[in-house]
């Protein structure tokens, strides 16, 4: 008999217990959450709740929410014909064990703030929560390419889940359509698992078809010592210098040339104007192509970075997304992702790349651009309220899945796409990599320790079960000393994931070199997830276990 109600557990149980009576089992030796004890709807600033009509079925005038089993998932259905929908809100009963410890994702990068916690009330965890004491683990959470922004919430007697339908700033219009909101999935530790290894295979559970590169990702990125002030010559030489480094030549490594290569317009004499044409070069690289097969004949394989929804300086207003706080700057008007000329013109743009002979790109600023906010802005809400897009019919989640589908299709098999700035579970299964954290630095060893280690320690669960994990780049530069930065080469080049250096000229001496030439090997190869063993304990561990043996590290 599936059971449909839980016991209230006392403050001493367990998170095994706490599981068991939040799941039960399937046919197929699954475990699937329960159905919940409340179901809650918002229309505009109102919430009401519904009321169960039968196991599955729950209503409000017309407004409607039924469940149903989606193999080891609980699919989450929405129907409001006539009235705004701005979200729905699952509740199920339980008392937090007072030993618990809780651990969230982010929206999107995260901000070198995730860690596990131990006062979980009031506190958003995006995507999922993974909920653990002494005895036991407990994973709760959706599937990626929900068609919601989800996040958990764990309360002294309740564990809740609330998945935001909001189209812009305002309710979504679904007229006759049913919403599939999200698909719940739950898992326990096995015997012998411990948490890191419980949240990485839940990890896998929630994303059916990750897309991950044919091999290990590798290679430079002239960011963090150029910071846009870049040219074809200067990444001629630095990919020239970085090439002789690799002892790999079966999985050659990439040459990414970020922010500074394409067209500028500026909005005054004087300016210094903004990026507004990524499918053409500025004066300073003037022929993409040739310097594609530049790199290439290099012993690298080239690659660029772009922003998407970035708008002309003198675009037609039709075209533009509404300026709401945060998208309201004259020298950065952004397009609206609901109208089909702005898709055509961002699939446009990877037509030209993939004429240049582009093996990578990395777009950025999608989620700022979409929202007006980065991800540490959205305690309170999603975006500001109050705007729409042109299409009021889908769901941010829907929009921003149609953008990420929409980069997919036009970059086609032969582009690996970074996403950076994309929101995390919506991104998994569409691009082969992922930027999971904020910028490091080439310039400030703080920030890249609270940023890079951070990053890096609580999302390597994600790595291969999502996308590969791009923790960001070694900022090495003459600005930061040699024996910081050699560390975090070190941690990133034994962690299994992608490792992307900034090499400076004057900064890479001979012993830098020697490091950059072993790091370069050993990211070639395929290596165990790193796996931080302090991490219950601080924001950037110190202890990690890689390639088999513990490794310390001295961040301070």
């Amino acid at each position: 008999m599936r059971r449909r109600h839980f016991l209230k557990l006392s403050a001493t149980t367990s998170a095994a217990l706490l599981f068991s009576r939040l799941t039960h089992a399937a046919s197929n030796g699954t475990s699937i959450i329960n159905s919940p004890d409340e179901v809650w709807a918002q229309s505009g600033t109102e919430w009401v709740k519904l009321t169960a009509t039968n196991g599955s079925q729950y209503t409000f005038k017309e407004i409607a929410v039924s469940l149903k089993t989606n193999g080891n998932a609980l699919g989450v259905y929405a129907s409001s014909p006539k009235q705004e929908l701005n979200a729905v809100r699952l509740k199920w009963k339980h008392n937090t064990p007072t030993s618990a410890k809780f651990l969230g994702d982010h929206w999107e990068r995260s901000y070198g703030d995730l860690q596990w916690k131990t006062l979980a009330a009031g506190i958003k965890n995006p995507w999922y929560v993974i909920i653990h004491d002494d005895k036991q683990t407990a994973c709760f959470g959706v599937k990626t390419g929900a068609n919601s922004i989800c996040w958990w919430g764990v309360n002294a007697d309740n564990i809740e889940l609330t998945l935001d339908a909001t189209s812009g700033g305002v309710g979504v219009l679904l007229g006759d359509r049913q919403l599939h909101a999200a698909d719940v999935i739950a898992t326990n530790a096995q015997t012998g698992e411990d948490t890191f290894a419980a949240t990485h295979r839940f990890c896998k559970m929630m994303c059916d078809k990750p897309r991950i590169p044919k091999q290990p990702v590798y290679g430079i990125n002239d960011w963090y010592f150029a910071y846009g002030n870049n040219s074809a010559d200067l990444i001629r030489k630095t990919t020239t210098m970085m090439a002789e480094l690799v002892t790999d030549h079966n999985n050659k490594p990439f040459s990414v040339i970020d922010a500074g290569w394409a067209t500028y317009s500026p909005l005054l004499p004087g300016d210094g104007g903004w990026n507004d044409d990524f499918s053409k070069p500025n004066d300073k690289f003037k022929d993409m192509h040739i310097l594609g097969d530049d790199i290439k004949k290099l012993g690298m394989r080239p690659g660029l970075w772009m922003r998407p929804l970035c708008a002309k300086h003198d675009e037609k207003a039709s075209l533009l997304a509404p300026k709401i706080p945060g998208r309201n700057d004259p020298k950065n008007p952004t397009l609206d992702p609901t109208i089909p000329e702005n898709i055509a013109r961002i699939q446009h743009n990877f037509d030209a790349y993939k004429l240049w002979g582009y093996e990578m790109v990395k777009h950025d600023f999608t989620t700022y651009d979409i929202t007006g906010r980065w991800g540490f802005d959205m305690k309170d809400s999603f975006t500001s309220p109050g705007w729409h897009f042109n299409d009021r019919s889908k769901t941010n989640a829907e929009i921003i899945l149609g953008l990420y589908r929409a980069i997919r299709q036009a970059a086609g098999e032969n582009i690996y796409v970074i996403g950076c700035n994309t929101m995390s579970h919506l991104s998994a299964g569409i691009f082969e990599l992922c930027r999971i954290g904020d910028d490091t630095s080439g310039h400030e060893w703080a920030r890249t320790r609270k940023m890079g280690v951070n990053t890096l320690a609580f999302r390597l669960p994600q790595h291969n079960a999502f996308y590969a994990v791009d923790g960001d780049c070694v900022g090495l530069t003459k600005d930061i000393e040699w024996k910081r930065n050699k560390q975090w080469l070190q941690l990133l080049a034994e962690s299994g994931a992608p490792l992307f250096i900034s090499g400076q000229p004057e900064a890479m001496g001979e012993e830098q070199k020697k490091a950059v030439k072993i790091a370069f090997a050993q990211a070639a190869k395929v290596q165990p997830i790193g796996q931080p063993l302090d991490w219950m304990e601080t924001l950037t561990p110190s202890k990690w276990k890689l390639n088999g043996r513990v490794v310390d590290f001295d961040w301070a």
